[in-house]
């Protein structure tokens, strides 16, 4: 790789790359994907992408987080299988139909035939139940609360995109929990939303919490909880879920237990489960027109310190700078000092095109009066900090801009929901690329299914765990309803 092509912003000729607005965002987001290096999408396969080393190290970062989360929940990681016998993967009939066009299957061992085919995994509730039948023995045993972070494969024929519809998930944190009654499992899927919740809370990426209708519901599950962010074009991207499974999969893996009487019962379970859509949801949601802007937890570079260089200075102001990376490294922050002989216009482009938070800048004038020049990523505003102390400005700046950030998208989510009364008035929204629709909805599927059919839309569900009743008349058969549903054009 040629130093041109190392450099952000440069494309293979050495050229500069040019980002289209944001306002763009389809192309917007391709091309960001691309010039600030997260995935390369030239691999010979359809749909499936190379993670460049730095957006590996967002992603590094982002399930840093993800694990710190589970681990601290009473979760524990774990590791199964890729590959899945279809005498295993077949038996749960309405599980198999909601997967059976996206399978890819193995079927020769080298040149040789194999007896059963193996399924690569699309998901790994058939590759993991029929351990938890050996595992679980004694209502001691539960709750078991295992997860696991692995690549997944589904034949998506629809058009693939990197982040967002892949063939190979590469990404996919899936966890795997087994209950001894119906609501220790119910409970267990609020709690894996609060883990959710709470992870995006520190990625600063907000978030709509709904139950999804019955048709749209994980194959095989009692009820499914989504969480979608809306997205700059308005529509919305599915990025994490969490499903009951009731005892359907335990009664097909007969994963029973012995009950404090001595009787035998089946197991409740619950799965839930985030990709790297949320690498894509922190890409799209806080970007702007000059490239990332990224959290300060999950930027590989959260520091770059500049050196403003003269002649006569250049050794005063290069060991002001060495001596202000120290500190902050001494801090534990990512920093780095960019001395390249590029001018400090094409240093500005490039970090702020990889989303560095804060970018310090030191020369003489600055030294003489023992301060900096420091600018946030997200505001692009100059102030002028002390050398004294600079680590503790650094820290400060970044907890502000990672709840600037948060403050901000949510702010704006908000303002993308529009109540609506009409089927008309949904497709008004929606087809403006407004963002989500509210409406009334009875309930029932046939009215439902109806909705999306005037709207042109989907429908993501009724918001979850939510106590205010809102009355109003479903749009179909004008029966007075307490619920609402968010409707949206969908990732």
């Amino acid at each position: 790789m040629t130093e041109n092509q190392k450099d952000a912003g440069k494309n293979d000729a050495g050229k500069e790359a040019v980002l289209p607005p944001k306002s763009e965002f389809s192309e917007w987001f391709n091309s960001i994907i691309d010039i600030a290096q997260i995935m390369d999408v030239r691999y010979p396969v359809k749909g499936l992408y190379v993670w460049y080393p730095f957006g590996f190290g967002i992603r590094k970062r982002v399930y840093n987080i993800i694990r710190d989360v589970m681990d601290n929940s009473g979760h524990e990681e774990t590791l199964f299988p890729l590959l899945i016998p279809e005498t295993e993967f077949m038996k749960e009939a309405d599980h198999i139909k909601g997967f059976e066009d996206e399978v890819f299957w193995v079927t020769h061992g080298g040149v040789t035939p194999l007896d059963i085919r193996l399924a690569l995994r699309p998901t790994s509730e058939t590759a993991i139940y029929p351990m938890y039948k050996l595992w679980v023995r004694s209502h001691a045993d539960l709750p078991l609360k295992l997860y696991q972070v692995v690549n997944t494969f589904r034949h998506e024929t629809k058009h693939t995109r990197p982040l967002i519809r892949l063939r190979e998930i590469t990404s996919f944190k899936e966890a795997h929990t087994v209950h001894a009654t119906w609501e220790d499992a119910e409970n267990q899927v609020d709690e894996a939303v609060g883990l959710y919740a709470d992870i995006y809370r520190r990625l600063s990426v907000p978030f709509l919490i709904s139950k999804r209708p019955d048709w749209d519901k994980f194959p095989g599950g009692d009820y499914t909880i989504a969480l979608d962010t809306i997205m700059p074009d308005g529509k919305t991207l599915q990025i994490g879920t969490a499903h009951h499974l009731g005892t359907n999969f335990a009664k097909t893996y007969d994963i029973m237990y012995e009950n404090a009487d001595g009787a035998q019962e089946y197991a409740n379970q619950t799965c839930y489960g985030i990709s790297e859509r949320s690498i894509a949801a922190v890409i799209s949601v806080h970007g702007d027109d000059k490239g990332l802007v990224l959290p300060p937890s999950v930027a590989p570079v959260q520091i770059v310190v500049i050196p403003v260089l003269f002649k006569d200075t250049t050794k005063a102001v290069m060991d002001a700078c060495e001596n202000v990376v120290s500190a902050l490294k001494e801090r534990g922050l990512r920093v780095e000092m960019d001395a390249s002989d590029l001018r400090p216009g094409a240093k500005y482009y490039k970090w702020e095109l990889k989303g560095s938070c804060l970018r310090i800048e030191i020369g003489p004038r600055d030294l003489e009066k023992n301060s900096a020049v420091l600018v946030r990523r997200d505001k692009g505003e100059k102030q002028f900090v002390s050398l004294n102390g600079i680590g503790e400005t650094v820290l400060s700046e970044l907890k502000k801009m990672g709840d600037d950030l948060y403050g901000k998208a949510e702010e704006k989510m908000k303002a993308m929901i529009t109540p609506c009364e009409t089927p008309e008035e949904v497709a008004a929204v929606i087809g403006s690329g407004k963002g989500v629709a509210e409406i009334s909805w009875c309930g029932r599927d046939a009215c439902g299914m109806k909705i999306e059919e005037e709207t042109n839309a989907g429908i993501l569900g009724t918001p979850y765990a939510e106590t205010a009743v809102r009355s109003g008349k479903c749009p179909v058969c004008g029966q007075e309803s307490e619920q609402k549903i968010y409707i949206a054009k969908m990732y």
